[in-house]
């Protein structure tokens, strides 16, 4: 288990194998960074689906609207949809797309950015300077490893809860 410095800016996802530990970057992308705190104080990340798992690649979710696998679950829709919430401007920085590094999902427009992110399997340096990175997992990057493969999995696992250390 990591050392937890700053349990206002750590995520806890937990996952069918364990907890992960998501130390989030509020210097770097501030709003990225609020915003996945918002959600998950909501609970509206809880039980959605990783939709798009590409081995060696990454693992992506967080689609509110169509991925919660207890209510309203579209697994053709997922990965479509986002919050309720306004999309937010990109926030790009220097930070490498390395391993275990959280980057936020969008379209084309690098200004689409809403509830979507995904975990690095590998440095993915192509993705730098495009996508905003605003967290590295500090413990339980084994877990992440273990998700199911797929886009989408056949039989996709989830996010069982997801808080805010702080919370906890």
């Amino acid at each position: 288990m990591a050392e937890i410095t700053d349990p206002e800016n750590t995520i806890l996802i937990e996952l069918k194998d364990g907890t992960v530990t998501i130390e989030l970057m509020p210097k770097i992308a501030p709003d990225h960074c609020a915003r996945m705190k918002e959600l998950a104080r909501a609970g509206a990340y809880d039980n959605v689906a990783f939709h798009r798992v590409i081995d060696g690649f990454m693992a992506q979710t967080g689609d509110v609207e169509h991925a919660n696998m207890e209510k309203d679950y579209n697994p053709r829709r997922a990965g479509t949809g986002g919050s309720d919430l306004p999309d937010l401007k990109a926030e790009f920085s220097k930070i490498p797309h390395d391993r275990g590094t959280l980057g936020a999902a969008r379209s084309q427009n690098p200004n689409s950015a809403n509830s979507q992110f995904f975990i690095n399997f590998g440095d993915n340096h192509f993705l730098n300077g495009q996508y905003t990175v605003y967290g590295r997992v500090i413990a339980g990057m084994e877990h992440v490893d273990a998700i199911t493969r797929g886009e989408p999995p056949a039989n996709p696992d989830r996010m069982i809860s997801v808080k805010v250390a702080a919370d906890a």
